[in-house]
């Protein structure tokens, strides 16, 4: 089974969405080499998608990968969120931060019926989801536009899941991966397993694709992808320091350190468990302390914290995502990189 059999692209390689460090130019660049771009609208409204939905027309007509969280969004808990800001107390006065000025409420909105009406004007050839699936109205609405649908699986349990409910493709998320952590039916961290323990797992269970994602970051990785079973691959790490990337200079620095080798789950930068290089943040408090309110409402603090040190040179406060293995990471065009990914599945 290949993907190039669902997605109408000449090379099985999808560039992970990474929401915050990047835009349509790397989508556009990865679909114009061959490979499947995505769109991550994981920080955009309903307007801001629609920019940049025009601006990926504008640069291509090649498919590409629109990608969508569909949390739940959690109630304010006035307890969690002030042993929060305790927790955070001394960082907060250290930059000269006001606890008070801290805004309340998601900054991240889940898959919805303004987002549905943006996507219904657009018709993206593939929808994916993190964290699960919308509801099932949004959902067929989504299907009605003739888009394929893949979503993320962390455990087979999940890929049961997902094939139950109709997807057409599922991304099995291994523990390597960078970034947000995809899983849904569970908060249990123990339930979490490599690529490579996972993938042949999901391949032997499903009657749909699986798509290797996480720790995959050369050609040869992507060549073990396909020995285990793999429909494709999802890269997303070692596409962060590519041109087209919008990876901050302080994430790009980092990716290039040495502190690139130690990277962790952890929930203290938005709630939920995502990975990331180790910084000062996550030394001192650990990576999932008790206090840390539900996703997405932990950024607020974190990112006042930000707005402060980042203009300084300073990430100790910043989520610097990556997966286990940086060593693709490599400061060159985009379609460079997706061409020698896509060497991996073919020789």
């Amino acid at each position: 089974m290949d993907i190039r059999d669902l997605f109408p692209i000449t090379l099985p390689v999808i560039q992970a969405p990474m929401a915050g460090s990047q835009n349509h130019q790397l989508a556009a660049a990865v679909s114009e080499a061959g490979g499947l771009g995505s769109i991550p609208a994981g920080m955009l409204n309903a307007e801001t998608l629609d920019a940049e939905l025009t601006a990926m027309a504008a640069l291509t007509g090649k498919p590409y990968n629109l990608n969508f969280f569909c949390h739940q969004t959690p109630a304010e808990d006035a307890a969690r969120n002030s042993a929060w800001l305790d927790l955070l107390a001394p960082y907060l006065q250290e930059q000269g931060i006001d606890a008070a000025s801290i805004p309340t409420g998601a900054t991240r909105k889940p898959f919805d019926t303004a987002m549905a009406e943006v996507l219904e004007r657009h018709r993206p050839a593939i929808v994916s989801f993190h964290f699960g699936l919308p509801e099932p109205q949004l959902l067929q609405r989504v299907k009605a536009t003739g888009a394929k649908i893949m979503s993320t699986a962390t455990t087979l349990e999940e890929g049961r899941w997902l094939q139950a409910q109709g997807v057409d493709a599922v991304i099995a998320q291994g523990l390597e991966a960078g970034g947000h952590r995809g899983m849904f039916l569970s908060a249990d961290i123990d339930t979490q397993i490599g690529t490579f323990a996972l993938l042949p797992q999901l391949v032997a269970t499903l009657d749909i694709p699986v798509i290797a994602a996480g720790g995959i970051a050369d050609a040869a990785g992507v060549a073990a992808a396909k020995a285990l079973g793999a429909a494709g691959v999802q890269v997303g790490t070692a596409y962060l320091l590519c041109d087209e990337s919008r990876a901050s200079p302080l994430h790009r620095q980092a990716l290039q350190s040495p502190a690139a080798a130690h990277t962790v789950l952890t929930t203290l930068f938005s709630g939920r468990p995502a990975r990331g290089i180790v910084n000062r943040l996550i030394r001192e408090l650990g990576a999932r302390p008790a206090d840390v309110p539900s996703f997405p409402l932990a950024g607020n603090a974190i990112a006042s914290l930000r707005a402060v040190t980042e203009p300084q040179g300073i990430d100790h406060f910043s989520p610097l995502w990556a997966g286990q293995n940086a060593s693709g990471c490599q400061p060159i065009p985009a379609a460079r990189l997706t061409k020698a990914l896509g060497a991996g599945w073919n020789g």
